[in-house]
């Protein structure tokens, strides 16, 4: 029998992030791919330049950069910045990333905005670590798009180490909160954030789509991949 090499997707990650490696270990052997990841240095979510300035295209293209010297099939930015920055951000480093290196490129809130198109949403809940003012930037720039936030829940840290110390309890929480308001979708908004383990349990409970950043973002280097999950 003739070898099948898998196929490869890379991660580029917030260097912060703790949760999204774990949860790439539990898919990998349930799909066809495996994942490989460089990271950003990413340390603190606010609104200050010297925050915002972690998300540099520059940066970001030169650590996917290094995950092509692995041949990956495909370079996802597993991070939510776009959500607060504006979608062109993603778009430009996608655009650039694959001029400059030849491989397909995609990103957390793209392939968010892609899954809730597809869905017809056009409201949404939003549940997230963040401070408010962030958390407003998210709800004005998804307004732009054209999507209405119903309902919103944020824990309130700048840290991003921080997030990932949310129990997932509180989360469903922040969820069960939201769908009160009975939007179209819920999104757990931030990559460091424990979501993917009850995601699919709430969807049942509530009976509205809730999106997981982090498992979305392996989601969507499998598509690029062409990976089965």
């Amino acid at each position: 029998m003739q070898y099948r090499s898998p196929k490869r997707v890379g991660i580029v990650l917030p260097s912060s992030n703790s949760v999204l490696e774990p949860l790439a270990v539990c898919v990998a052997p349930r799909s066809e791919a495996t994942f490989h990841f460089s990271r950003l240095g990413v340390i603190d979510i606010t609104l200050d330049l010297a925050s915002l300035a972690q998300f540099t295209l520059a940066g970001q293209v030169a650590a996917g950069a290094l995950l092509c010297d692995a041949e990956v099939d495909c370079v996802v930015w597993g991070g939510t910045s776009a959500s607060w920055l504006g979608v062109d951000h993603d778009l430009e480093f996608c655009r650039f990333f694959t001029k400059k290196t030849g491989v397909p490129a995609g990103s957390c809130v793209l392939e968010i905005n892609r899954f809730m198109a597809d869905i017809s949403a056009k409201t949404f809940g939003l549940v997230s670590p963040y401070t408010a003012d962030v958390q407003q930037k998210i709800i004005d720039n998804y307004q732009s798009l054209g999507f209405s936030c119903l309902g919103e829940r944020h824990h309130g840290g700048a840290l991003s180490n921080d997030y990932a110390m949310i129990e997932p309890a509180v989360t469903a929480q922040m969820v069960r909160d939201v769908a009160k308001h009975a939007p179209d979708v819920i999104l757990i908004m931030c990559t460091n954030m424990f979501g993917a383990t009850i995601a699919a349990t709430l969807t049942e409970e509530i009976g509205i789509p809730v999106i997981d950043s982090a498992a979305i973002t392996l989601e969507a280097g499998m598509r690029l991949a062409k990976a089965k999950p």
